[in-house]
């Protein structure tokens, strides 16, 4: 076993796995697609070179520090500045465990390049595949029961609604008569407000205070 993780070949499907997961996160806006397996593959690389002594606390520090920068920036819409802390923590942490040279810097590029790939052929193929759908038709609501699907959300650029309950950012806002989730650009809006929504990241929806 201790060969296997030892293995550059495994260490490297495991950088894969961790950096599709955080690719997929973050282009559906936190939805949990991938995430499970992106976890695992960060416990089998960070646990098994812990036990046998090969990484410290502060690079496990540091690695969920990253991630957690990406959760924040993936929950609370910012410029990015958070997301491209998080990624520079994660990178650096990596590159530190599998010993902080220039092979590990390749190895980190090769993984890198060909999770992007993967990840853009993910986004080319699997709306079109028939799994895909069938997911969609299963955990999609209908709009009579108060639901929107996020297959929907595009209809609501640039529509106004009424703050339900408080954005602190996150809250629920109503809009044509239906009740959405939705995430203000960082700001405090009181419940009966006025917004407008600006934004659509995934299936996150951005507001703005109507002014």
């Amino acid at each position: 076993m201790d060969f296997i993780i030892d293995s550059s070949m495994v260490q490297a499907l495991l950088l894969i796995v961790i950096f599709l997961s955080i690719l997929v996160e973050i282009k559906t806006g936190g939805t949990g697609v991938g995430a499970l397996l992106g976890l695992i593959a960060a416990a089998v690389f960070w646990g098994s070179s812990y036990v046998k002594g090969l990484v410290s606390l502060y690079q496990i520090a540091l690695f969920i520090g990253g991630v957690i920068f990406i959760i924040i920036e993936i929950l609370t819409p910012t410029i990015g500045l958070l997301a491209g802390i998080g990624v520079v923590a994660i990178l650096y942490s990596l590159i530190l465990a599998m010993g902080g040279d220039i092979n590990a810097i390749y190895m980190m590029a090769i993984s890198l390049v060909i999770a992007i790939i993967i990840f853009a052929v993910i986004l080319k193929k699997l709306p079109s595949s028939r799994l895909w759908k069938k997911l969609i038709l299963t955990n999609t609501s209908s709009t009579e029961q108060g639901y929107v699907s996020s297959m929907d959300y595009s209809k609501y650029l640039n529509k106004e609604g009424v703050v339900l309950s408080e954005l602190r950012p996150s809250g629920s806002v109503e809009i044509d008569g239906v009740p959405v989730d939705v995430v203000s650009e960082g700001k405090f809006i009181s419940k009966g407000e006025k917004v407008r929504v600006v934004k659509i990241e995934g299936v996150r929806i951005i507001v703005r205070r109507v002014e």
